[in-house]
């Protein structure tokens, strides 16, 4: 089982939902809608200085799901140049 995190600015939540809901079946998430922070190219802090904003979106997933996810990301990165989607993974193991 892996945990998958994916910070990106809000403009792309509803493509990377849409995507994993039609490519990973049964795939089941947390969306954390608004978050703030420093990226390395900017902030995203919803203040009137730096206005935008990111989400979080956490997943845990079958392993055999996780290249899927990273084709979807890598989709998404490339449509939304700019955006700073970040995808990370940390092998998970769920307790009985």
């Amino acid at each position: 089982m892996t945990r998958a995190e994916i910070i990106a600015n809000q403009s792309v939540q509803d493509e990377i939902v849409s995507l994993m809901e039609e490519h990973i079946p049964g795939v089941l998430y947390t969306i954390i809608p608004t978050v703030v922070g420093r990226g390395k190219a900017s902030y995203k802090m919803g203040s009137s200085t730096w206005p935008e904003t990111n989400f979080v979106l956490i997943s845990y997933m079958e392993d055999k799901h996780v290249s899927t996810l990273k084709a979807i990301v890598a989709a998404v990165k490339e449509r939304f140049k700019g955006e700073g989607t970040k995808l990370f993974l940390v092998k998970a193991e769920e307790d009985a």
